[in-house]
Order: C-alpha cells, then structure tokens, then sequence
C-alpha cells in the first residue's frame, strides 16, 4: 500500500509540472526541501532515496533514458510536427538550459495530439545508440490535454552550427535562476529536428526527479549537428555533465 501511495503520488507531481508549463526539469513547492543533482549524494543514483514522491527514480521499471539495442521492427505512424517560431523565454534552471514556449505548436503520433511546452539539453547525451552516446541531447517536451507527455529527443554530433542553438545560446542565462525573455519569432524549435523524421519509440519516464512513467519516447534516428562552440557554451554553463546513466530496459520493447 505504501508503495502504491508514492507512485500515485510521483505521478500527480509530473500533472503538477505540466501544468506549471515546465514539464522535465522544474520542480514543485513541493519538492522544494529536497535537493538533487548530478554528483555525489544527491546524484542519481541518490534519487529514489533522496524524496518518498521520488520513489519510482529506484523503484521504477520504465525508466529513462535508455540504450538504444535490440530494436524491434515496428510500423510505427508518422510524426507530424507543426511547430512555430513561439519560444517565450531561456532559463537555466540549475540543472539544465530550458526554452519555454507558447501553446500552438504541436505534435500528432498515432492520432494522439501533443502541445511543445519546453525544449532543453544534456551533455553528453542521456539517451544512447547501441552503446554510443553523443555530445549532447534535447529533448523536446510536449503535453496533451490530459497531462500525459511525449518527449522528442534529438541527438547532436559536432560539426556545423544549428540555427536554433545559435538564436537560443546567444542568451544563455550564466547562473542557475537566470533567465531571458525572447521577443517574437526568434527561436524555431523546428530548427533542431532533423529532415528525416524516422524515429525509435519506447515507453519511459522523466529522466529527472520525481522519475515519472509513463511518458512516450520518440527518439530520432538521424542526428543533428551543434559546432564545438555551442557544445562546449553549454558544457561550460553547466559546469559538469547533466545526464542520468542508462536505465534497464526490462521488459519493454524498443520499436525502430
């Protein structure tokens, strides 16, 4: 019974960050008293100790992220993206650079309808490909009407400079709590998905305290490329790597 309260509870705190519009990496008041990160005691393997409502960050059996292996051919539905040029603000929130957005742009799976409430980053990537990760990740977050996310999450390998990372990063807020407002049609999430829109898909979770399951993963097959100097900005503004560790696969089936 116990364990069924703190799962119950893990998941009304994600409905919570939806609706704060800042799905991944914010927390609630909440969750205010405990403190996490990426090292030491309050890294992740610390999670699921650190907080009851954080239980599944231990407990859980969908986790993310994932190595991506021993895929299973799927017919899996087109993605069909309409996102507009509609990012609000770029805060660093601590743990990550995040890049807030209006409602209006969408995403449509299986005939499932998605709204983008955030985009943000990790270096190196949390998510890999048969056993190879890459210098950075974003994961691009949608909600539906109910609460329930989608993430779409694009790998980035050095070499040409991304349009949306340059508008984006020319702001990056230097200092956890900072942020920066963008005036009208700045940044184009459009701009960090690649032309091929095949993609690998598994059930998951946040990759960040409070581990909340049941989130679609859609994970693009193509990379896409950031220069060394959008790359190592980001890395720098962190100041160490922000990625949780792989998490087993289990039971589930990964599509490609």
């Amino acid at each position: 019974m116990i364990r069924i309260r703190t799962i119950a509870g893990a998941l009304f705190l994600s409905v919570l960050l939806i609706l704060s519009g800042c799905a991944e990496e914010e927390r609630t008041p909440a969750q205010h008293a405990a403190h996490w990160g990426y090292e030491g005691a309050e890294g992740p393997s610390h999670w699921g100790d650190l907080s009851p409502e954080w239980i599944l960050c231990k407990l859980g059996r969908n986790q993310s992220p994932v190595d991506l292996s021993g895929l299973i051919e799927g017919e899996l539905p087109p993605l069909h993206i309409n996102y507009r040029p509609d990012a609000t603000e770029i805060l660093n929130n601590g743990h990550t650079v995040q890049v807030n957005y209006r409602p209006g742009s969408t995403l449509t799976v299986d005939g499932h309808d998605f709204t983008l409430r955030q985009f943000h980053f990790h270096a190196p990537s949390e998510n890999t490909i048969d056993g190879r990760a890459f210098p950075m990740e974003a994961h691009l977050v949608h909600a539906d009407a109910q609460g329930n996310l989608a993430v779409v999450a694009v790998m980035f390998e050095e070499g040409a400079a991304n349009p949306a990372l340059t508008q984006a990063f020319a702001h990056m807020p230097e200092h956890a709590g900072d942020k920066h407002a963008f005036s009208a049609e700045t940044v184009n999430a459009a701009d960090l998905l690649p032309a091929d829109r095949d993609y690998y898909r598994f059930n998951g979770s946040l990759t960040t305290p409070p581990c909340s399951e049941g989130v679609w993963w859609l994970v693009m097959k193509q990379p896409m490329t950031a220069s060394r100097a959008q790359i190592e900005h980001f890395r720098h503004v962190m100041h160490h790597p922000n990625n949780r560790p792989v998490q087993p696969v289990n039971a589930r089936p990964v599509l490609k």
